[in-house]
């Protein structure tokens, strides 16, 4: 006798996991950081030649990069101020303020894109905060490390630091300070006082680079997130940026990942928009997210926009206003090597004016 035929019950297959559309903004962040770190470090090292040989008196092989002006932040927001004031570029470091205009207004179109994509330092903070994930805690639950307290007071720091810079050049210096500032040996001098500060760098400000080291391995980001003024003076001009994250809080299941994601700890799984100055448009929570669109990109008013045209417009506003610089020769210093010989020979004895 035969036994019944027994239908069995065709299992259905398993649903494909989806494939975050994102993925590759990490990467890609990485590769773009990654470059600009390494394109600063051979301007660093295309400068020390360049003042090595013009400080000995023998021939000049190597060219200045004005690429290093970016590294004279003060000097950029006192030519900022002259040029408000009087339209005159400046001509001492012209490629300094390019790069300070450029952050402004690509903060303005693209969020902190400066920040999170262009700064050596941010993407040096980026590698310490892995290593610190890698190692410290790495097996940490909780959707923040520093208590929220903590996090605002100290937050804060980088404000008062900004408006004490903002009242020292902005409000008390006049447009006839600001003129003789910028034309002073110091001025002139000031990349080759930054290089010294670092080959020549004294015990107490290696000590202090190392704390900031080790406190960014321990805390995501410390010196970027508590301590730059100019990251606070981006992220003011960002607050105005019509580009924002929105979370749709009918599909958010919870989950807390934006916010471990979030280089600044911004409690996102807990907003409607992310507005906060401290947002950079790393579109870290974005990509960090398992469900389609919870985290979107809008404008103020319109429909999802995609996150790669963050880092896009960021990107292409800084690279346009470089070149509308270099066609209108305002990247290159005016300075004569002569004159610059002469105060890199005595860029050691400059005090500030």
């Amino acid at each position: 006798m035969t036994e019944p035929a027994v239908a069995l019950e065709q299992e259905e297959p398993a649903p494909a996991k989806r494939r975050n559309p994102h993925a590759l903004l990490p990467t890609l962040r990485w590769v773009v950081q990654g470059a600009y770190l390494l394109f600063f470090v051979l301007v660093g090292i295309e400068f020390h030649s360049f003042y090595r040989q013009i400080v000995s008196g023998g021939p000049v092989t190597a060219h200045r990069p004005p690429a290093v002006e970016g590294f004279l932040p003060i000097s950029a927001l006192v030519s900022l101020k002259r040029y408000l004031l009087t339209g005159r570029y400046d001509e001492v470091h012209p490629a300094g303020l390019t790069i300070l205009i450029a952050a402004i207004l690509s903060s303005f179109l693209a969020r902190k894109v400066f920040c999170s994509w262009v700064c050596p330092v941010g993407g040096i903070s980026r590698a310490l905060e892995w290593v610190g994930k890698k190692t410290l805690w790495r097996k940490q639950k909780k959707e923040t490390l520093v208590h929220r307290r903590a996090d605002t007071l100290l937050s804060s720091l980088k404000y008062l630091l900004l408006a004490f810079f903002a009242w020292a050049i902005l409000w008390k210096m006049d447009g006839e300070a600001v003129t003789g500032f910028l034309h002073t040996p110091y001025n002139y001098a000031a990349d080759a006082k930054m290089l010294l500060f670092f080959t020549d760098i004294s015990p107490t400000a290696g000590v202090s680079l190392a704390v900031l080291v080790v406190l960014s391995v321990v805390v995501k980001n410390f010196w970027c997130r508590y301590l730059c003024p100019y990251g606070a003076l981006l992220g003011l001009v960002s607050w105005m940026s019509p580009l924002r994250v929105v979370r749709d809080e009918a599909t958010c299941i919870d989950c807390k990942a934006c916010t471990r994601g979030c280089p600044v700890e911004i409690t996102v799984h807990r907003k409607a928009s992310v507005w906060t100055p401290e947002c950079t448009g790393c579109m870290s929570c974005v990509t960090s997210c398992p469900v389609e669109d919870c985290l979107t990109v809008t404008r103020k008013g319109n429909a999802s926009l995609s996150p790669y045209l963050v880092p896009l417009a960021g990107l292409g506003t800084i690279y346009l206003l470089w070149g509308v610089a270099r066609l209108t020769g305002h990247w290159h210093t005016t300075l004569s090597q002569s004159t610059l010989a002469e105060v890199y020979r005595i860029a050691r004895t400059l005090a500030h004016p």
